[in-house]
């Protein structure tokens, strides 16, 4: 089982490194892309390394896609392939798992129209605008579709991430 994660610099501490490593303790391989290969630092100061660019990621590879907030996710959407990443995901019907700002992604590749989904409230008209259906709730499964509002909501947003891989 393989994980993929996309970031970039800025984005929240927690929403990065509680997936990554509750992935880890499931046993599954988890990889880092973002804009390039090196380092990438979160909001509070932790950094990761970067696994691959966005341009070498090849996501058939991938088994789940897991999208952190922040504010990398503002710089994640502006690159096309990680909307074609995430087009890739859904049009597989593979697991993807958003929290907080990381549904800009989603939003940004046309990906949440008709689809039940949550995110930090102050994107919430954002996501409504691009058709989903919002539920302001600590987390929201809509088929292959996890979403979570923010760091609190952690704990049920890995809960559901760990079904998706069991399912």
């Amino acid at each position: 089982m393989k994980a993929l994660l996309l970031s970039a610099d800025d984005f929240e501490d927690m929403e990065l490194l509680y997936p990554l490593n509750r992935l880890k303790e499931e046993e599954v391989t988890v990889k880092v892309a973002s804009m390039r290969k090196g380092k990438i630092t979160g909001e509070y100061g932790y950094s990761v390394d970067v696994d691959l660019a966005f341009d070498e990621v090849k996501p058939e590879e991938f088994d789940i896609l897991v999208l952190p907030g922040g504010r990398a996710p503002e710089k994640v959407r502006l690159e096309e392939k990680a909307l074609a990443i995430a087009r890739h995901f859904f049009r597989e019907n593979k697991p993807v798992a958003a929290i907080c700002h990381g549904v800009q992604t989603l939003i940004s590749a046309g990906l949440v129209k008709g689809r039940k989904a949550t995110c930090y409230i102050g994107i919430r008209d954002d996501l409504k605008s691009a058709g989903a259906h919002y539920e302001d709730k600590e987390v929201v499964v809509d088929g292959n579709l996890v979403t979570s509002r923010n760091p609190r909501d952690l704990f049920a947003f890995g809960r559901e991430l760990v079904k998706q891989l069991k399912a």
